[in-house]
Parts: C-alpha cells; structure tokens; sequence
C-alpha cells in the first residue's frame, strides 16, 4: 500500500463520539479522544481542528447493523449526524459494521485492568479504533 492513508474513525453515540486516528501508511488504528456531544456546531468545531491537522481526506463510521442486516433506529441516527458531518467538513464518508465493538472495547480495557464503568470515554475511543482497524484491515486486504 503505497498510498498515504488520512482517515478519521468515528464510533457516534448520542453523548459522546470516540475518535480515532491512524498512521500514514494504513497500518495501525489509535484512539485520539472522546467529543462529549453538545451542540452540532460545537462537535464540528473540534472535529475540524482534527481534520486539518491530521490532514484527513476521510470519515469512517461505525453503523451498529442489526443481526439480520438492517438498519435499526439508532443506525439511521448515527447515519443522519455523519452526513451532515461529512458534508459541513466536506469529507466522504464509510460505513463500517460496528455490532460489537463497544463489547470488544470493554473486554480489552477489562483484560487492561481498568474499569469502563469509570472510563466511558475510554471505551468510545478504544471502539472507534476497532471501527477504522476494521477498515484498515478490509482495505489492506483488497488491496493484494
């Protein structure tokens, strides 16, 4: 993969959106931070301040699918707030399959020795790293 990478990941909950970040070559997903949401005009604020200076040229999101492939409420919420994201920062967005990644954010942080019931934000930005590995590892893969 020759190619630069420049992708933010995003695990959207209705009070927090964990963000994740990854290294140049595509390679490695690392957690940045939790935004606890407020105002849309506020997340955007902090999340242009990311995009410009990671250089990002791309959203991914994890959507928490349904068992039989659809999409539930909560999936089409998270889709609504990151087409408006996508399109007041101008980036295109990617859709990740996201159904467990907060349970394996969680398990990961319990095997760490913390405690997520007192690190929420932890588990947003461990699941957000889970989402764009995920895609990471999806592009790598196509790419042989």
């Amino acid at each position: 993969m020759g190619k630069r990478v420049a992708a933010l990941g995003l695990d959207i909950g209705r009070k927090r959106v964990g963000i994740a970040g990854c290294d140049g070559l595509g390679l490695m997903a690392t957690g940045l931070m939790t935004l606890k949401r407020s105002s849309f005009a506020a997340d955007v604020a902090t999340l242009e301040t990311i995009v410009k200076a990671r250089q990002v040229e791309l959203l991914v999101v994890g959507l928490p699918y349904l068992f039989d492939g659809s999409l539930g409420t909560q999936a089409r919420e998270i889709q609504r707030y990151a087409k408006r994201l996508g399109k007041v920062l101008q980036l295109p967005i990617v859709y990740v399959n996201e159904q467990c990644t907060s349970v394996e954010a969680r398990e990961l942080m319990q095997a760490e020795g913390v405690s997520p019931a007192q690190n929420r934000g932890m588990i947003d930005r461990k699941a957000a790293a889970l989402i764009l590995q995920q895609w990471l590892d999806e592009l790598r893969n196509s790419s042989r």
